[in-house]
């Protein structure tokens, strides 16, 4: 049986701007009332951002939807193919050995779209795969991962997911609408791959490999109004009702020991969590439903903090910094989770290669 296994990473990111300066240089002068801004602003646990449009240079809140989604293509293929680029090199895979280019975005769209400009850039061949996964949110970077992974088992040749959110083309007017002064608060600009290939024993590793064992997923479509994403003449418009934690919380600890009950795993025995951090009280809840040790949740609150919420490419950054911070043994195990319009929740258990015994076949 061949195991999908996350083999490279690559990470391209714009300009950075600190969130004090965004607060003083131009939503400081945004949201009414200002007092309420400036405390959710400051609760955000965002230290800085990144950003293609910059509000301190452009504003871009009267802008059609049209001419966001022009610069979306202009902004979107650099950051997309440097990402990708960085995987396939981490990962040591050549651009002739690509089967399947997936692209995953909610920000922008057109065609022909990204995914054919990468295929051209990145010199991939004409018999690549690709696939575009649209306008799902905050968890599209699972399912998308699901979908590479089956391709890679079926097919037995590397794959490569991209996610690249534009968040900032999104800059909505003036307002009195504490769910935006929400939004704004949070949203930041970033692309992530993923080179994903069959488990190969004979080729060297880097220690930052990951094998996708499963993914399990619950929508409450009765909480669907709950957080939206609308396109409008002016771009696209967040809703985000406070009651999506409260869901959440519901839905959270069954479907995360459903996925582990299936490998013979519980809560305890996950070694790492990358949990996307929707903004802190998401994170709190995720600690308290699953009753996680202190610095659980320590990547997801440091990418919080530098990166903002980069919608599907978050929880990608996590993973990746769980990486870079800590070693995995061989055989330890570690869950993704992610959130998004639905009301839908993923989550997604990965497992360091190396020895390791499969209790659910015991």
């Amino acid at each position: 049986m061949v195991t999908p296994t996350v083999a490279g990473w690559g990470v391209a990111l714009p300009g950075a701007i600190t969130q004090d300066a965004l607060w003083e240089g131009f939503f400081h002068h945004h949201f009414l009332p200002r007092e309420v801004a400036r405390r959710i602003f400051a609760a955000s646990g965002v230290r800085r951002r990144h950003a293609v449009a910059n509000p301190l240079a452009e504003d871009l809140s009267r802008w059609s939807t049209s001419r966001r989604m022009r610069r979306f293509a202009e902004e979107a293929h650099p950051l997309g193919h440097r990402a990708v680029t960085l995987a396939m090199t981490d990962a040591g895979t050549g651009a002739d050995e690509i089967g399947l280019l997936a692209v995953a975005s909610c920000t922008g769209y057109g065609t022909p779209g990204l995914d054919i400009r990468l295929a051209a850039s990145l010199d991939l061949p004409p018999d690549t795969q690709r696939v575009l996964i649209g306008h799902m949110g905050c968890y599209a970077a699972l399912p998308a991962l699901r979908s590479v992974a089956d391709y890679v088992a079926t097919h037995r040749r590397p794959a490569v997911l991209l996610c690249v959110e534009l968040t900032s083309l999104h800059l909505q007017g003036p307002t009195t609408d504490r769910q935006q002064m929400v939004s704004h608060a949070l949203f930041g600009d970033a692309a992530t791959a993923l080179v994903v290939r069959p488990a190969t024993p004979a080729r060297p590793t880097t220690g930052r490999e990951l094998e996708l064992l499963d993914v399990a997923a619950h929508t409450d479509v009765t909480a669907s109004d709950h957080m939206t994403w609308e396109i409008t003449d002016l771009g696209f418009r967040m809703g985000l009702s406070p009651r999506v934690p409260d869901l959440l919380a519901k839905h959270l600890r069954p479907t995360v020991e459903r996925l582990l009950a299936g490998h013979g795993l519980d809560v305890p025995d996950v070694r790492a969590w990358a949990v996307h951090p929707g903004g802190p009280r998401i994170l709190s809840l995720v600690e308290d439903e699953l009753s996680l040790p202190p610095h659980a949740l320590s990547a997801s609150r440091s990418v919080l903090a530098e990166r903002g919420n980069c919608s599907s490419t978050t929880v990608l950054l996590v993973l990746d910094e769980v990486l870079r911070t800590r070693r995995l043994g061989q055989g330890d195990t570690a869950v993704a989770l992610a959130f998004g319009p639905g009301l839908s929740l993923y989550a997604a258990l990965l497992r360091s290669p190396g020895p390791h015994q499969d209790r659910a076949r015991q």
